[in-house]
């Protein structure tokens, strides 16, 4: 079953690494020719996004895996059955995103004197954004069916379209002098829409000549089992932005300061990227692979293991980057550096982020989504909490450890509900076992490498990196010839 779940994580991750190295070119780019501040209103728009994305599409996503796992369940005209699913889920969707951007038009006024002075002066900022979450939510379905289907490749063929058409605009908006007219920044959201726009009219070729189409009888059903993973969504995605927004409007100084102070936490947490991508590429691959038809048994033998390699690789990627952090910093402009201290602490973060993930599966196939609910709630508390006890005092420093305290009590009370109504054997000495390894690589690394000049302790780190990735080829007994030997002989045929 893992070898399933393995080949479309490699797929998904072999194709999404490069497509979303393509994007982050534009981190380097922007922390470049922006200042703190100008970055920071990229990075305030980029984390409010994801937010109005995760209301708009309702936890239908789940939903269409869920209920089209229904439909093979219950037999008969299967793809009758699925095309129903999809067009209910879609239809939905679309018009709640529809209605969306027109009370942005109609409220751009407001909205963006609420979102602050850099706002005030370019409402038309407000309605282009509000245009592009629209766009994607008309695709969000539509995306989810191709991942149903297993047609990994077009999936990532199709957003590999979008982050190539949208940096190309970027720089060449760049190269014309737009950045430097008096819509500014805004140009960078221009990129973004005409993105969106071309990958929507690309993606429609796919749906099969389905249009979007609600059975009220139907969504009666999905919407019991989305709205709790709705309530969830929205509360875990605050807890992805609102750490931007308490820097915002809770950051020592005037609005200014602020702005610069989340322009720099914005750049330390594209440096992350490594981590994001690899939980992003699992979490596109498991979904609809531990979410299909599964005997219970074969469920917790399933996911124990992907618990198990998830922290192992999490943990190397930890480790590859914080040893080499000085090398990574380089990605952003030098005036972002300062704030490369804060870099452990959101890969941490972001590990967290992963486990939470893989604890989320079994009350998803139970359909019992109220956990989710209670579970996100709980670390929007923590974040809101902390936030307004440490932004204050530390800045973007004070948010970064409120997300790891957030993510580490959605995880904790996670595993704890996961062992009360649904016993999974997860291997806890091996993962914590690698936790250790990693913790005390990096201590050596801080300790002993931060003493020496630069070209001893980047050998240090090397050695360091090195043993690691022998001791877990070691006490994973992994074959590294006869993997590599596999790879060869695949590419040959």
């Amino acid at each position: 079953m893992l070898e399933k779940l393995a080949k479309q994580t490699a797929i998904y991750g072999i194709s999404t690494i490069v497509v979303r190295f393509l994007n982050y070119l534009l981190t380097p780019y922007y922390t470049r020719i922006f200042d703190e501040a100008t970055y920071g209103i990229v990075t305030d728009v980029y984390a409010l996004i994801p937010f109005a994305l995760v209301l708009l599409s309702m936890g239908m996503e789940s939903s269409y895996f869920r209920f089209t796992t229904r439909a093979e369940e219950a037999g008969g005209d299967v793809a009758a059955a699925k095309r129903k699913v999809f067009a209910t889920t879609w239809g939905v969707t679309s018009l709640a995103a529809a209605v969306f951007c027109a009370a942005v038009v109609l409220l751009r006024e407001p909205l963006s004197s609420a979102m602050g002075e850099a706002y005030r002066s370019h409402t038309e900022y407000i309605v282009v954004v509000g245009a592009i979450v629209m766009l994607d939510v008309f695709a969000i379905i539509p995306f989810s069916r191709l991942r149903e289907q297993g047609r990994a490749m077009t999936f990532v063929a199709l957003k590999a379209v979008n982050v190539l058409l949208n940096v190309a605009l970027a720089i060449a908006f760049g190269v014309a002098g737009l950045y430097s007219s008096e819509f500014g920044v805004g140009w960078v959201f221009v990129a973004n829409l005409a993105a969106s726009a071309v990958t929507l009219l690309l993606i429609l070729l796919t749906t099969g000549r389905t249009v979007p189409h609600i059975d009220r009888k139907l969504l009666g059903r999905i919407l019991v089992y989305s709205l709790p993973l709705l309530i969830s969504g929205l509360a875990g995605t605050a807890n992805e932005f609102i750490d931007r927004q308490m820097i915002k409007y809770l950051a020592p100084g005037d609005h200014a300061a602020a702005m610069a102070e989340l322009g720099i936490y914005g750049a330390i947490v594209k440096i992350a990227v490594v981590m994001t991508l690899f939980t992003q590429m699992y979490r596109l691959a498991a979904e609809p692979f531990f979410l299909s038809s599964f005997k219970k048994s074969d469920f917790v033998e399933a996911n124990a293991a992907a618990m198990k390699y998830f922290v192992m690789a999490s943990m190397v990627i930890f480790a590859g980057i914080v040893l080499f952090k000085d090398l990574f910093a380089l990605i952003v402009g030098e005036r972002f550096r300062q704030g490369i201290g804060i870099l452990p602490v959101v890969l941490a973060s972001n590990v967290l982020s992963g486990i939470w993930l893989n604890l989320s599966f079994w009350y998803k196939r139970e359909e019992k989504t109220r956990y989710a609910a209670y579970i996100t709630f709980l670390g929007l508390g923590v974040t809101l909490a902390l936030s307004f006890l440490l932004v204050p005092r530390w800045g973007y420093r004070g948010a970064a450890w409120v997300r790891f305290a957030a993510e580490a009590a959605m995880v904790v009370w996670s595993y704890t509900l996961c062992r009360k109504h649904y016993p999974i054997p997860y291997d806890l000495r091996r993962m914590a076992e690698y936790v250790a390894v990693t913790a005390g690589i990096y201590a050596v690394s801080y300790f002993v490498g931060g003493e020496l000049p630069r070209a001893a302790a980047v050998a240090v780190n090397c050695t360091l990196f090195a043993a690691m990735l022998l001791y877990i080829v070691r006490r994973e007994r992994i074959d590294v010839r006869g993997l590599v030997g596999a790879v060869i002989h695949r590419g040959r045929v």
